[in-house]
């Protein structure tokens, strides 16, 4: 069955981006012990993300300028990104545009999906809002050892811990690994 997985990077602050929208904190982090994230990778079948991330990917890694990069990141899997307003796409890349609710998005999220699970890349409200239409399965965080003092929070929703449940908690490296599953 299609699980639905938020997997991103957190400050142990539970930021997944400081006040600038910037990654550069999470790149300073020693990433030797990480395991390759391959494995996650291969059960993965869309990945979805908000309209601040996609455009952070794109600039950041000069993707409308190297097109062949997306690729290497993205293999050959749709990406839905979420947004109101026209953006750019990398050439030869399987992005497709939504706007509205997840709840009308998700049939045709999970369409594409197939057997595959669906990777809610970022951001945390992106991912509050499969949350709230009953649709997030899997949460998934590498803590990072950052302390950042306000930024982007992982998941701006209120979630007790009466509807997670950790599966995991492992150290790979600096970072710790906590997996839950999310509860109805």
């Amino acid at each position: 069955m299609t699980q639905v997985i938020y997997n991103t990077a957190t400050s142990f602050t539970g930021f997944i981006a400081d006040e600038s929208n910037s990654l550069a904190w999470l790149f300073a982090v020693d990433t030797a012990g990480l395991e390759d994230q391959d494995q996650f990778l291969a059960g993965i079948g869309v990945l979805v993300e908000g309209s601040t991330t996609y455009e952070w990917v794109l600039r950041e890694e000069e993707l409308l300028d190297k097109p062949h990069k997306w690729r290497e990141f993205y293999g050959d899997r749709p990406t839905f990104v979420f947004t109101n307003r026209e953006l750019p796409t990398p050439e030869g890349a399987d992005v497709r545009f939504v706007s509205g609710s997840v709840a009308a998005a998700l049939p045709s999220i999970l369409a594409a999906a197939g057997e595959k699970d669906v990777w809610v890349v970022g951001g945390g409200d992106l991912a509050g809002q499969f949350l709230d239409a009953g649709a997030l399965d899997t949460i998934m965080l590498s803590v990072a050892p950052v302390a950042l003092p306000g930024g982007a929070p992982v998941l701006p929703r209120r979630l007790e811990s009466d509807h997670l449940e950790l599966l995991s908690a492992t150290a790979q490296g600096q970072f710790a690994i906590l997996t839950y599953r999310v509860r109805p």
